[in-house]
């Protein structure tokens, strides 16, 4: 049996706030009695292979009117059957899933690092009319209306990946500095040897090197991986065996990034 915590339900200003009466009034709205959810819990235990997905009948009663919060599997279960949004549901019971994004980079890694993307971005949807988007203009006085997108739809085909600098890396700097995020494109795993018209253009890749994470130029030789940091920044290059001391995961295509530290 999973362990369970209790909600303190008297923190509630109204107990239609309160998640239990939520779930409840959802599972009744469909037209689900009790064994139907625990029917159909056992299904989905069966097809995942994880008896953790199963809700019995006494502790789905603890759900809805005992303050019981369901552990991740329970509350996987729930969210499947009854159709719900598992953003909203945390939201039901006082945790913004929503924002642990951003929340994360309240407490910044020192160490470059892979990270989760972000399930929604937040995009201008109507311009003033006055808007030329062939000159540069100050966006926040141009947008007349910001609207929320999932990220998954951006993706435009592509299974990208995401990063973050950290606050210890000044490998890229100026170019990246440290607390950037950076989207990387997998499916471009090959160095690129030459072509570019200046530092702007050159490729920057993100490379694994076992013990950690390097965003950074880099070029082959003779099997090797060499890892070149921009001159300005002070560090110094450094050379790997490949692949088996460092794997490319993807070249940068694009950032966001503060100029001035918070």
């Amino acid at each position: 049996m999973a362990i369970m915590s209790s909600y303190p339900g008297h923190a509630r200003s109204s107990s239609e706030a309160f998640p239990g009466n939520q779930l409840r009034q959802v599972r009744e709205r469909l037209g689900l009695t009790y064994r139907d959810v625990e029917h159909a819990s056992y299904e989905l235990a069966e097809r995942h292979g994880r008896s953790e997905f199963i809700i019995h009948i006494s502790r789905l009663a603890d759900f809805e009117n005992s303050g019981v919060v369901p552990s991740l599997h329970k509350l996987f279960t729930l969210c499947s059957i009854y159709h719900l949004d598992v953003q909203e549901v945390c939201q039901w019971y006082g945790v913004p899933l929503a924002d642990i994004f951003g929340a994360a980079t309240s407490q910044a890694p020192p160490r470059t690092h892979l990270g989760g993307p972000p399930r929604g971005v937040r995009l201008p949807i109507h311009f003033d009319p006055a808007f030329d988007p062939m000159r540069t203009n100050y966006l926040t006085r141009m947008v007349e209306s910001w609207g929320h997108f999932e990220a998954a739809l951006l993706k435009n085909g592509h299974n990208y990946h995401y990063g973050y600098i950290g606050q210890e890396d000044h490998w890229m700097e100026p170019l990246l500095r440290p607390g950037a995020l950076v989207l990387v494109d997998p499916q471009r795993r090959k160095v690129e040897a030459g072509g570019w018209r200046n530092e702007a253009e050159r490729p920057i890749y993100l490379i694994d090197i076992r013990g950690g994470y390097r965003c950074c130029w880099c070029l082959m030789e003779k099997g090797r991986l060499v890892l070149q940091p921009h001159p300005l920044s002070n560090c110094a290059p450094e050379t790997y065996r490949f692949p088996n001391e460092a794997e490319i995961v993807g070249q940068v295509v694009g950032v966001s990034m503060r100029l001035i530290p918070e």
